[in-house]
């Protein structure tokens, strides 16, 4: 299965192989025999490229959470007799501020360094359904103060109000402080439509009655600030991040939007690498399962 989901993932007999530490020859070898026991085809293989057929796609799942499981029994074994290993898989929006990850994770790396560790910065509702399917162990996520993660255990980080950020040559760039109706006729560049990050700003300019013209949509706080500086447009982004960028003028926007940050994991529990960074961030093990 793990040869099947190598494939899968790289689209390539020869990457799979790699990536597994095999010859090629023994994992076409191993596939060709599974799909001789599941009768079906798995991939479809062409001189040019590598393929899911329909009968791929159905077993992928179940083979992913099979390797998961596998990973996360010998995990559990290893936490039985004191030492945590496995795999940590956390997920976070780009403009998390409650937690430094990387000097978390350096401290984590530094207690545990046999847990192999993987980020993947992604919208929080992404995260969220990752979290829920297994896929993130940890995810820190950004909410507006209306809305809670569901489908996950969280715990609440920090709240936080939203801030304007524009060109250090914009005609606002001198004003100590600004209000959304003198916002509403800028050009914004702005996270994607629908994305937690967006909606915490839609909502607090639909809420005072304004409309605005969101011209530019990045997945990427870093690359909205760099937009912003080059003068397309002005943004707003929570407080506690901004400071983090670098030739932006910041303005306080005395009607803001706000957000509340969350730490969330599985409902499921954690697996001991999980718990033990959980453990890290001041979340004891009591708290993980409840």
């Amino acid at each position: 299965m793990r040869y099947v989901v190598a494939v899968a993932e790289t689209n390539s007999f020869t990457r799979a192989a790699q990536r597994c530490l095999v010859v090629q020859s023994a994992l076409s070898q191993q596939i060709a025999r599974l799909e001789r026991e599941l009768g079906a085809r798995l991939f479809e293989r062409t001189s040019r490229r590598v393929r899911l057929t329909p009968a791929g796609a159905a077993f992928l799942p179940a083979a992913r959470e099979c390797l998961h499981a596998a990973e996360r029994a010998a995990a559990e074994v290893a936490a039985a007799v004191g030492e945590v290993r496995g795999r940590l898989a956390v997920g976070s929006i780009s403009t998390v501020a409650a937690v430094d990850i990387p000097a978390a994770l350096r401290e984590f790396h530094q207690r545990h360094p046999n847990v192999r560790v993987s980020l993947r910065v992604s919208p929080s509702e992404e995260l969220t359904e990752r979290v829920v399917r297994g896929a993130v162990d940890v995810a820190f996520l950004g909410l507006p103060t209306t809305t809670r993660p569901e489908g996950v255990h969280a715990r609440e980080l920090a709240r936080d109000t939203h801030v304007a950020i524009v060109a250090p040559d914009h005609p606002l760039a001198g004003e100590p402080a600004v209000d959304l109706k003198r916002l509403a006729g800028e050009t914004f560049v702005d996270l994607p439509a629908a994305t937690a990050g967006r909606v915490q700003s839609d909502q607090a300019f639909a809420a005072a009655g304004l409309d605005r013209d969101v011209a530019f949509e990045v997945t990427n706080a870093a690359l909205l600030a760099r937009m912003v500086r080059q003068g397309l447009g002005v943004a707003m982004l929570p407080s506690a991040y901004v400071p983090q960028l670098t030739g932006v003028v910041t303005i306080e926007v005395t009607d803001a939007p706000a957000r509340v940050e969350y730490v969330a994991w599985s409902r499921s529990g954690p697996t001991p690498a999980a718990a033990a960074f959980l453990a890290l961030l001041g979340i004891p093990e009591s708290t993980q399962a409840s």
